[in-house]
């Protein structure tokens, strides 16, 4: 069974914006694009950036230590690392591509929970 975390009000994050959730189990990720909530990992499974520090364009959050890009509808990779050559193949390699976990987000009675 799923515990909620208390992430806020419903519209005090602002459209396109992200910020830290803490949590028993870690820090969350909370952002919203329009009317919608999403919840992920605020740790990039590459080197633990911090996500929330990272820049936000459409549901695509770019991490930013090495550009890594997730997407929060579904954790998938969209660019894991930045760039191409040697160095990028080598952090590849030695580092392969991992998703992003996410998590569910509700608004029940004005306030933004995540299930975690």
């Amino acid at each position: 069974m799923s515990n909620l975390v208390e992430a806020g009000k419903s519209g005090e994050l602002a459209d396109g914006a992200m910020k830290h959730v803490p949590s028993p189990s870690g820090e969350i990720l909370l952002a919203r694009v329009g009317d919608k909530y999403y919840a992920a990992d605020n740790r990039c499974p590459h080197l633990g950036g911090r996500l929330s520090n990272g820049k936000l364009e459409g549901t695509v959050v770019t991490c930013p230590l090495h550009s890594s890009q997730f997407d929060l509808k579904d954790g998938s990779v969209v660019r894991w690392l930045k760039g191409s050559g040697l160095m990028a193949k080598a952090g590849k390699a030695l580092k392969p591509p991992k998703t992003l976990k996410v998590y569910l987000v509700q608004v029940k009675d004005g306030q933004v929970l995540i299930e975690v």
